[in-house]
């Protein structure tokens, strides 16, 4: 079982924390801080899951998630939309429904409690209990 997540975050502080959390958990934490840096980590690091956010520099995270389902060598990992879409609704053209067409596996809102986040990273990796 592939326990390399990849996490795809432009804030720095949120990723220093999601990957503490999932390190805790015995998870090993690839970090990229955009959606292209993501892409090319996706290809040379081989994550067992990514975790997306949407708004970000290059890249956003719907057209990034787009692209790893169009992949045949990527399109099987699973993917999770972890955005703050919800809370910008009126200040971002993104939206909610956008994020569902893009055949990501989870979609969550943040702010996410961090049971909540590791009870969905461990169902889609099959590592919980």
């Amino acid at each position: 079982m592939n326990k390399k997540i990849l996490m795809v975050d432009d804030d720095l502080d949120f990723c220093g924390a999601v990957q503490l959390l999932l390190e805790s958990k015995a998870y090993e934490v690839v970090l990229a801080h955009d959606g292209k840096e993501g892409l090319e980590k996706a290809r040379t690091v081989g994550p067992g899951l990514v975790i997306l956010d949407v708004m970000m520099p290059e890249m956003n995270g719907y057209d990034v998630c787009v692209v790893l389902k169009a992949d045949p060598k990527l399109s099987s990992i699973p993917v999770i939309l972890l955005t703050a879409v919800d809370q910008s609704i009126f200040k971002t053209t993104y939206t909610k429904a956008m994020g569902l067409m893009t055949e990501a596996d989870d979609y969550i809102a943040k702010p996410v409690e961090s049971a909540e986040l590791v009870s969905r990273v461990e169902h889609l990796l099959g590592t919980g209990a």
